[in-house]
């Protein structure tokens, strides 16, 4: 039954059977046209999360002592903190302004005007969307890209969160089936990566002097604490938060002390401060702290003095693993049946004039405004206010929580819409009535609310609004656990805590479309503040998630996909170990020298779309006699000796340290290994390795950049790696006039300093804003003390696993390989390590065999 319905579930909605990408076929002669197939877009850049330990950094090293690493600590904690106080504000703003029209009445309103509310707040929404594109959405897809390594245009700036903020607080007013938690995450990421810049890029005027933090690796620790803070603020959850940037979000976590804690207080800063204004705003008690988070889900306790009532017991733990079956299930259709919507928008949508998004919003707007209108009128049951099983000393109490939340919706005589009120309501107080009011929903009702509600927020996930599917999916599930609690109270009159059984339900179906596990239990923990829950909760998730699995994976996965965002997984499989790093490299390589005229690094720059470029030397057998006719490549020669590090002349280094010890018998040793050096002074084992084995190679001046024309010889001679330099620092330095002539000495080209280096991150200079009339092309550029002379390399015969584990954990952008002898062979790179091209290069592999 369960291969039946796997095979059902991926042969209608997933089309899993023959994946072969356009890539494999190539490979395999074979041609295909598949519009359903997305590979990795080769336009998505790579952010650069290793340090670049260059001249310029030592020099800041050198002069950090203790009193500035100290400043620096407390600048870190001082944003931490502002961070997480500006989350928890935006947060305040956005829950108050969503809730005012409902709050007013505007819900009770005639269809006709309920339409043109809606659709009015929609139209809003769309046409933020439209201003900065990549705010449609959650933005958790776009987050957990930026945090794997991949640089989405747009993702953190200013303009995004203000369209996303607006957006999401429109949309949800708009009456779309829609949550703000998700893009609430994304604007903490956002206020994460900006506010430590001090600059915007927005607002051009907002610039200040503020040289900390400039670098990919910085700005990506505060984007995962902001991401934190916004899932802190948005469930009361601060533990839950950082657990959520670390499961979901954060690929490259750094596990020291500092970085787990300063993560955590932003994430305690930002529940505290939404913490503080909500409470005293509600209850005029400023201080008192008695809302922790946006989604309240209320406190789970039986009534006092019934002694028969328990929140769960045993027994009830078989329901919850059939309920997480059930979740995991759902919550693979639901990402099929969005996958394929999503397919769709892509294909008919999208690549029509941009207002066609807005009438797709708009008619998914008034369906569901219709649907819910229809629905409440025909379909809902009007029920009694007060339950007759609640007795008379807690029958007040019971009146007045039920009165404020009912809808009548043409209901008369003391009773209330059942419908409306599920409908009608903030999706959080719909959620809470389900988790804890008592016989108040009748099985139709449950039935028929669970199929709308799942296939409008369904649709509805996906349109040009911003959009979140945290609170859709917690309701939509609770629904259906509320629906079983009922049927087993009913039918099988079973003494169940209801409550319980919609929170499991709850958890089932957001776990079984997210497939979170850990951070979702320990979110779901704080949020009820019954820590008794875990246990249920932790189960309920993880046959959720394993369920799912079998099927498809997460919605935010397969949204990631679709964009063709090379994603990197956690890790590859085991069969790709048959693969090693030379099989997968990029063998044709655009190098520069270390010392080039700027005709040549022009030329490269212009002709090129890399973001890195070895330092190589070339390996000649006839370099004296280029040493005497040309002072360009007796640099380069120089630099090679002096810097290519052989035994011999560690051997040598070693002696001369050995001769100050006073021991008699390591000066013997080391006088007796000298005595066996090669009279020659140069001369190593690795230069007579090089002389014997190569051929001349032709005259090629360092000068000359690389051309197509070169012969198979000309394109793969022998080059002694040096390190990386990067494109954003040689435009820097071209712009800058960072050169020598020729008839000088490289010392007198000028120095940068580590903050000038840094000065125009994150937007560095282009080479086309470069003005050429101002350059002499004969002048020469020593990059070598602007390199990374030590980036972390692999042999060619190094595993694909190990590559990957090397390439993710370390957030590289660039892997040289290197050989035994110190030649570059190739390089890896993000497009190098995907699934898709692993498997297009194991098929390979087979054929070669």
């Amino acid at each position: 039954m369960a291969c039946c319905g796997r095979g059902l579930c991926c042969q209608c909605c997933c089309s899993e059977g023959d994946t072969s990408t356009p890539e494999e076929l190539t490979i395999l002669g074979e041609t295909r046209e598949d519009e359903d197939e997305i590979l990795p877009r080769k336009d998505y850049e790579s952010l650069d999360y290793d340090r670049c330990i260059n001249e310029p950094f030592l020099e800041v090293l050198e002069g950090l002592d203790n009193k500035k690493a100290r400043k620096y600590e407390a600048i870190k904690w001082i944003l931490v903190f502002a961070i997480g106080v500006s989350t928890g504000l935006v947060r305040f703003g956005v829950v108050y302004a969503s809730e005012e029209c409902s709050e007013s009445g505007c819900l009770a309103l005639s269809l006709l005007e309920l339409l043109a509310l809606n659709v009015m707040f929609v139209f809003i929404s769309s046409v933020l969307v439209l201003v900065e594109p990549v705010a449609a959405g959650s933005g958790i897809p776009e987050i957990k890209s930026y945090l794997n390594g991949v640089k989405i245009p747009g993702i953190v700036r200013l303009r995004t969160f203000i369209c996303k903020v607006t957006g999401v607080l429109f949309a949800v007013a708009g009456g779309l089936f829609v949550g703000k938690e998700g893009p609430m995450i994304h604007s903490g990421a956002i206020i994460g990566a900006g506010l430590p810049q001090f600059q915007s890029i927005t607002f051009k005027k907002i610039r200040f002097h503020f040289p900390y933090f400039r670098s990919d690796r910085d700005k990506r620790d505060f984007v995962s604490a902001g991401a934190a803070a916004g899932v802190a603020a948005a469930f009361g959850a601060p533990i839950g938060g950082t657990l959520f940037s670390l499961e979901e979000g954060s690929s490259f976590w750094n596990q020291g002390f500092g970085h787990v804690i300063w993560c955590l207080f932003c994430s305690m800063s930002a529940t505290f401060t939404l913490n503080f204004f909500r409470s005293g705003i509600n209850f005029n008690k400023w201080g008192s702290f008695q809302l922790p988070g946006l989604l309240n889900f209320g406190e789970f306790k039986c009534v006092d003095g019934d002694k028969t009532c328990h929140l769960w017991t045993a027994v009830d733990l078989a329901f919850f693993v059939l309920m997480g079956m059930a979740g995991g299930l759902l919550g693979a259709l639901f990402n099929c049946i969005n996958k394929r919507l999503a397919k769709y928008r892509m294909r008919n949508v999208h690549p029509k004039a941009r207002f066609i998004r807005v009438l797709e919003s708009l008619l998914v707007c008034m369906v569901t405004t219709l649907v819910i209108f229809v629905a409440s009128v025909t379909l809902g049951e009007c029920r009694d206010l007060v339950s007759p099983n609640n007795n008379t000393s807690t029958q007040g109490s019971v009146n007045e929580e039920v009165n404020s939340t009912i809808r009548r919706f043409f209901c008369y005589n003391n009773t209330y819409n059942d419908m409306a009120t599920l409908f009608f309501n903030p999706q959080e107080v719909a959620i809470h009535q389900l988790f804890h009011q008592n016989a108040t929903f009748s099985p139709v009702t449950l039935s028929l609310f669970f199929v709308l509600y799942f296939f409008l927020s369904c649709w509805t996930y996906g349109v040009s609004v911003p959009s979140g599917l945290f609170v859709p999916s917690l309701l939509c599930g609770a629904s259906l656990g509320r629906l079983v609690a009922n049927v087993l109270k009913i039918n099988f009159h079973m003494q169940i805590y209801s409550g319980t059984f919609a929170l499991i339900g709850a958890a089932a179906f957001l776990g079984g479309v997210v497939r979170m596990t850990i951070s979702l239990t320990v979110i779901l923990i704080e949020s009820t503040n019954e820590i008794t829950y875990g246990l249920p909760i932790m189960i309920t998730l993880m046959v959720a998630k394993w369920t799912g699995d079998f099927f498809n994976k997460g919605i935010y996965d397969i949204h990631i996909h679709l964009k063709g965002v090379p994603l990197l997984e956690w890790e590859t499989e085991v069969e790709m170990d048959k693969l090693t790093a030379s099989d997968i490299m990029v063998p044709n390589l655009t190098y520069v020298y270390p010392h080039t005229r700027i005709q040549s690094l022009v030329s490269i720059l212009r002709t090129t779309v890399y973001h890195a470029f070895p330092v190589v030397t070339e390996n000649r057998d006839n370099e004296k006699e280029f040493m005497k006719g040309n002072i360009l490549i007796s640099n380069n020669i120089k630099f090679k000796k002096s810097s290519v590090l052989t035994r011999a002349g560690e051997q040598r280094r070693r002696c001369q340290s050995m001769k100050s010890y006073p021991s008699s018998e390591l000066r013997n040793v080391c006088a007796e290994q000298t005595a066996v050096e090669p009279a020659e002074e140069g001369q190593d084992i690795l230069q007579q390795m090089l002389e014997r084995r190569h051929v001349p190679y032709p005259n090629l001046y360092p000068d000359q950049s690389p051309s197509e024309e070169w012969s198979m010889e000309e394109r793969f001679r022998p080059l002694t790696f040096h390190g990386l330099i990067l494109r954003s620092q040689l435009v820097n330095l071209l712009i800058r006039g960072v050169c020598y002539a020729e008839n000088q000495s490289s010392a007198s080209q000028p120095r940068l300093s580590h903050s000038e280096m840094t000065e125009d991150y994150p937007r560095f200079p282009d080479i086309h804003d470069l003005d050429l009339a101002l350059l002499n092309p004969r002048m020469i550029v020593d990059v070598t003390p602007y390199m990374n002379p030590c980036p972390y390399t692999v042999s060619p015969n190094t595993r694909v696993s190990q590559v990957f584990n090397l390439f993710r954990t370390m957030g590289l952008r660039h892997l040289p390989v290197v050989n035994a002898v110190g030649e570059i062979v190739g390089i890896i790179t993000r497009h190098n390590l995907t699934h898709e091209f692993l498997v297009a290069k194991l098929r390979q592999h087979y054929i070669t065999i």
